[in-house]
């Protein structure tokens, strides 16, 4: 028992409390109201995961994807910022919590304030609709750039050819006219 006590603590984030599950093989994990601004490494076993009531905004993709034995889990109460960038917690959640979802609220930006989560449609998640044209202004510049150069170069030469023929031009009269 004191082996499982020492490698609980060594798993358990410092800000968490954790218990074992006994026979269900696993942790509870307890993180609720710490005032975390970002979700702590946590350990692989997680059965029972309680991140409600801090001050978490968002969550990098992938932070999650490791707890594969989780089965419960809690994250309302906190100012979740419905950006692009809460996708991630958006599908994850749907996977895992459907429950927990249905509870998740938004804090910002201003028109997405109070609403659920999971209303939220692709439209409403702004930035991820900004993310495409920008892109495509980047290469928009780039290729009339290209363009232009192209335009340039093709007027250099023509004029070059031009003036080549003048010349020749002027050389040959002036061959026969000097005979």
């Amino acid at each position: 028992s004191l082996l499982l006590a020492m490698a609980l603590s060594e798993a358990c984030p410092p800000s968490c409390s954790c218990r074992s599950l006994g026979d269900m093989k696993g942790l509870h994990v307890d993180c609720s109201s710490r005032g975390l601004r970002e979700v702590p490494a946590l350990p692989a076993d997680t059965k029972m995961l309680y991140l409600q009531n801090n001050s978490l905004t968002t969550l990098p993709p992938g932070a999650l994807d490791s707890l594969s034995s989780l089965e419960e889990v809690q994250m309302s109460d906190n100012p979740w910022n419905c950006d692009c960038h809460i996708l991630y917690l958006k599908l994850w959640l749907e996977d895992v919590s459907a429950p927990s979802l249905a509870n998740v609220r938004c804090a910002s930006p201003a028109p997405m304030r109070m609403k659920p989560l999971v209303q939220l449609t692709g439209n409403e998640l702004g930035v991820c609709k900004r993310l495409l044209p920008i892109t495509c202004l980047e290469f928009f510049w780039r290729d009339l750039t290209l363009i232009a150069g192209a335009i340039i170069t093709l007027i250099l030469a023509a004029w070059a050819l031009k003036v080549s023929k003048k010349l020749v031009c002027h050389v040959k009269l002036s061959r026969y006219s000097a005979r």
